[in-house]
């Protein structure tokens, strides 16, 4: 017998949970794409995505998904042999930096692991050794969501500087922009991407870039841009469809627009920041429970390199499908699955299952989720400590 039966819940890293205000605002006849609220919209849109990302620089709109916001990144600064700085801490950062090998870089890469974030003194000796300044743009992600890996930007600034080292600042935000703290413009970040379809609360389909006076002056020196991603018409349109390169993603504008009220004027940006570490400890709290019994364990030791959007937990690989599998076809809760930690595109790793705790969720959803791992525990017989429930709602209490 299935419990299945009532509303599923997404406990996966993206896409999320969206307020069912976004998707009514998207389920509506088109408008007018000539003249109209939809111009409006955009325009207020544009005003708070540069809030959300702290940054006076301008803000990009794709119709696309988190790797076309990368490719539209690249696509503006690479040329054929240029050299590209990766700094990886999981999948992402290797993902994107294949991008930018197919797109003609050369790239260099230092290799953090897989559970511990970016060593800033590595990166500030790697580009002191560059003397002639070859590397033209260095990539990372604040968070990776495979490995759950948060890493310091703030810090990864200053070793550049300390460096004296004028390459671009790329950063991926996709999982984590209106999750966890992020201050593009305090922080030195050149180009930032994200994606509608996490922490923005939105469906998967919108790609944007954050960009600012240095990476539009880098732009001008690159040869092979195509015209779909080059940000030089979407930075000056003279018409609305030159935001989009043709057609606005309407729909999908009228939900973003919904979720950023939300976001920014109903709870407050810092708000929704406390409210994913408040959740996110809750979830760390009940698998350090789990673990006193049994081989769980977060994947990141340290919590201080802890995503609060997403956390990549591991456990004997006999027991992490199964324990999925369950928990969606008995009780309707879906769990990510585990992606390779050894940068292999392909892989699903069999010792690895992810919880997302990221956009529009609350106590009783984050609660209920690990109850429900809790319950498949003890139905598939898997070793494991007791009292997460009580250490998540403890947790909780003690901050609210």
């Amino acid at each position: 017998m299935s419990l299945a039966f009532g509303r599923p819940q997404l406990s996966i890293p993206g896409p999320s949970i969206f307020p069912d205000r976004v998707l009514n605002a998207m389920h509506r006849a088109a408008p007018n794409i000539y003249e109209g609220e939809i111009i409006d919209l955009t325009a207020r849109i544009k005003t708070d995505l540069q809030d959300v990302a702290r940054t006076k620089g301008e803000a990009l709109i794709y119709i696309a998904n988190g790797h076309g916001g990368w490719e539209a990144a690249l696509s503006n600064i690479v040329n054929r042999g240029d050299v590209i700085l990766s700094l990886e801490t999981g999948r992402f950062t290797f993902g994107w930096a294949e991008m930018a090998r197919d797109l003609g870089a050369e790239i260099e890469t230092i290799d953090f692991g897989t559970n511990t974030s970016i060593d800033p003194q590595r990166v500030e000796d790697h580009l002191r050794a560059d003397s002639a300044g070859r590397i033209k743009a260095i990539l990372a992600v604040h968070t990776d969501t495979a490995s759950g890996v948060r890493n310091d930007i703030r810090a990864l600034r200053a070793a550049i500087d300390a460096a004296g080292h004028p390459a671009l600042l790329m950063i991926d935000c996709i999982a984590s922009l209106a999750c966890e703290p992020f201050e593009m413009d305090d922080w030195g970040v050149d180009i930032m991407v994200a994606g509608s379809q996490k922490g923005l609360m939105t469906p998967p389909g919108l790609a944007f870039n954050f960009v600012n006076d240095k990476a539009i002056a880098a732009r001008k020196s690159c040869t092979q841009t195509t015209g779909y991603w080059d940000w030089t018409m979407r930075l000056d349109p003279e018409i609305y469809y030159m935001n989009f390169y043709g057609t606005a993603p309407t729909h999908h504008l009228y939900g973003l627009g919904v979720a950023l009220d939300i976001l920014l004027r109903e709870e407050g940006l810092e708000a929704a920041w406390r409210r994913h570490d408040i959740l996110a400890g809750a979830v760390w709290a009940a698998i350090a429970a789990w673990g006193k019994g049994g081989s769980i364990r977060c994947n990141v030791a340290d919590p201080g390199m802890r995503s609060t959007a997403v956390t990549s937990v591991l456990i004997d690989p006999e027991f992490a499908e199964p324990l999925r599998n369950w928990t969606d076809s008995q009780c309707g809760l879906t769990l990510g699955v585990g992606l390779g930690l050894d940068n292999d595109l392909n892989a699903r790793a069999p010792g690895l299952f992810r919880i997302g705790h990221m956009g529009h969720l609350n106590p009783p959803m984050i609660l209920g989720a690990l109850a429900t791992i809790d319950t498949g525990l003890k139905a598939l017989n898997i070793p494991h400590g007791a009292g997460a429930i009580e250490a998540a709602t403890g947790h909780i209490a003690g901050l609210i």
